[in-house]
């Protein structure tokens, strides 16, 4: 049966053997409209008369087929009171529409969506740490990475979940946590799917074994109608390539350069055959972030960062909504690639606390595929192909690890220049590897914060002196709105500006200021405000408090405890005035926040420290369970790294310290 089909910029066809044109190669993406499907998510209203506890869920679906005229068949629960439901046979979008609206309309239904299926954004490639141009700091719009190194090189108190195809654990760059690697156990979401393992492509369902397997799809796949919109295509290793951007092994001698290369990457398995549906995705984001799954264990290495390299043309489902709160009240950052249509940003990306990605060219224009709008919180490199006679190897290519197997694995590798990979997909892992950044030396910056500090920290769009085919992008109009044309970024279109990794984790090392406001507020009584909960980054402390009157206040009230933790001052009888806390730490780093205080309430822009400590509390790495993070789909062979990493990138280090020194 056919399925929402939203393929988004699958890069597949971009793993290019050689490179044929002259000029510039950003990348020609397939644009999928939604097919028919037969897959529907409710979620149950929060009522004691319909509390899924102490009733059957199928009696409790047959009774809404009953109510609403719509045959149902519970298939499972994607996280509580939020159901997988099946329909008895595809709907049209229109059909689907209006059947949704029914099973929406019904008392014991929150809301009903469909279970979109989702796809890899882009393929990201492996190359050595010299072809590493986005983490050094040659071109306009590298990130600085390898600056960002003085200070720290991530964590191992640090987690960031990818959720993508899996991994490839014998891949000397990643390789098992407990082998002196950085892949943690993780696990495979991808259901059974009511049956067709297809999609699954290991011969089975969820299980602790994330490992990819390959999601080839050949000539008798398309002949199944669980893969009839699906093109042809060769496996992508998707999964092994994003962990690698992230977090490959460094200074080993081999091979290229993780991002944040002391974090662990933690594996989620979503993706396979033909993407991958919601259900499965947002199931995977919960356990990743430590919540309880039915029926997976427990995760032991919660994540604070998610790194999302899908996703799909459409609005952002309800699912999506909820999930990311629910992630955000335990602290976790989820990181999506904001697509590569050219057009508005895809889901889920477009989700409401989801920091989306969009993708720039070396000198800081937008590659042409890369989606964008107000909704692309941030953009880093994506990669393109600058050439000047066809077979030129690909000058700007996104470069990671990787399998060579065109079906199951082979031998674990490293492309070159002729076997380019451009994408959002990249772009996006390349910001979660700065968020792991912050975290290792902020453990208490929460998503907002992180959000926050990263878009801060960001860099100018950089103007051309000759603007290109695109002239100045502009925001799109809808979807049909297609700027596939290099284009010079503005902040309405790219995103608050380029990523700075080393800027951001001097920003991640400024104090966080915490302001506790009285439950009541009376015009003309004391008015007290206390900034104790303020925190400091790791390794540092609070050192000292200023309250003053913030610029533009429309008042001068009289501050007691100016320079003191709590400060207070009498409520204005009328209009309303504003106080500035600035926080200063023991190395002399500073942040402050307002508070507005009216007659009758008090409001601060203060955004309040995860509990905790502000150092990542190391990981101690338990052994794999049975069949965990095994060879599913078989074992891959050596690796191909050529290049003494520690060479390069370790000279570089030291030679910048000694700097430092001299100074």
């Amino acid at each position: 049966m056919s399925r929402f089909l939203f393929r988004l910029t699958v890069t597949l066809a971009l793993v290019a053997s050689s490179t044929t044109l002259a000029g510039e190669y950003n990348g020609a993406f397939a644009r999928h409209e939604m097919a028919a499907t037969d897959r529907v998510i409710i979620k149950w209203r929060a009522t004691a008369e319909t509390s899924i506890a102490g009733e059957d869920v199928q009696d409790r679906v047959t009774r809404l087929a009953t109510a609403t005229g719509v045959r149902l068949r519970a298939i499972r629960q994607v996280a509580p009171r939020l159901e997988l439901l099946r329909l008895d046979q595809p709907l049209s979008a229109a059909a689907l529409e209006q059947t949704l609206a029914e099973l929406a309309g019904d008392p014991a239904v929150e809301y009903a969506v469909a279970d979109q299926r989702r796809w890899p954004h882009a393929i990201p490639s492996d190359a050595l740490f010299s072809g590493q141009w986005f983490l050094q700091t040659d071109q306009p719009a590298a990130i600085r990475a390898s600056t960002a190194w003085d200070t720290t090189t991530g964590s191992n108190g640090s987690v960031v979940a990818v959720l993508d195809t899996g991994v490839r654990f014998e891949h000397p760059d990643l390789a098992r946590a407990e082998q002196a690697g950085k892949l943690l156990p993780g696990y495979d979401f991808i259901a059974d799917n009511a049956g067709s393992v297809a999609i699954a492509n290991d011969g089975d369902g969820r299980d602790a074994d994330p490992s990819d397997p390959g999601d080839w799809v050949d000539a008798n796949d398309i002949q199944d109608p669980e893969f009839i919109d699906c093109a042809l295509t060769d496996s992508s290793w998707h999964g092994t390539r994003v962990s690698g951007i992230i977090g490959a092994r460094t200074n080993n001698g081999i091979g290229v350069a993780g991002e944040a290369w002391d974090a662990w990457i933690l594996p989620m398995r979503v993706l396979g055959k033909c993407g991958g549906f919601d259900s499965d995705i947002i199931s995977a984001m919960r356990w990743a972030a430590g919540l309880t799954v039915s029926g997976a264990p427990a995760n032991p290495y919660p994540a604070k960062v998610l790194n999302l390299s899908l996703g799909s043309a459409s609005a952002c489902p309800q699912s999506y909504v909820d999930v990311v709160a629910e992630l955000a009240n335990r602290g976790v950052l989820v990181v999506a690639s904001a697509g590569n249509d050219g057009s508005v940003v895809n889901a889920p990306a477009n989700c409401p606390g989801v920091l989306a990605v969009g993708a720039i060219r070396h000198v800081g224009t937008k590659v042409g595929f890369s989606s964008l709008g107000p909704l692309v919180g941030i953009s880093a490199p994506g990669g393109n192909c600058v050439t000047v006679q066809p077979g030129d190897p690909c000058q700007f290519s996104i470069d990671t690890t990787i399998n060579t197997g065109s079906t199951g694995p082979l031998n674990s590798s490293y492309t070159d220049q002729f076997n380019f990979n451009v994408g959002t997909s990249f772009s996006a892992p390349i910001v979660a590897g700065a968020a792991a950044l912050m975290h290792a030396v902020n453990a208490r910056l929460g998503p907002a914060l992180l959000i926050a500090r990263l878009k801060s920290a960001a860099a100018a769009f950089p103007v051309p002196a000759t603007p290109p085919t695109g002239g100045t992008c502009h925001v799109p109009m809808g979807p049909s709105d297609i700027q596939i044309a290099e284009c010079v970024c503005t902040t309405s279109t790219c995103g608050a500006g380029m990523l700075d990794a080393s800027a951001a984790v001097a920003a991640a090392l400024r104090p966080i200021v915490s302001i506790a406001l009285p439950a009541t507020v009376t015009a003309g009584q004391n008015v007290s405000l206390d900034g104790n909960a303020s925190a400091a980054a790791c390794n540092r402390g609070v050192s000292s408090f200023e309250w003053t009157i913030a610029p533009g206040s429309g008042g001068s009230p009289v501050i007691m405890g100016a320079n003191q933790a709590v400060a207070t001052v009498l409520a204005p009888t009328s209009e309303s005035f504003t106080l500035r806390l600035t926080v200063t730490d023991s190395s002399g780093a500073q942040d402050f926040a307002d508070v507005t205080v009216t007659p009758s309430s008090a409001a601060t822009t203060a955004i309040a420290p995860l509990a905790g400590n502000a150092c990542p509390t190391p990981i101690t790495v338990q052994q794999s369970p049975p069949g965990g993070g095994g060879g599913g789909g078989g074992s891959g062979g050596g690796g191909g790294g050529t290049l003494a990493l520690e060479l390069f990138a370790l000279a570089v280090m030291l030679a910048r310290r000694r700097q430092s020194q001299a100074r």
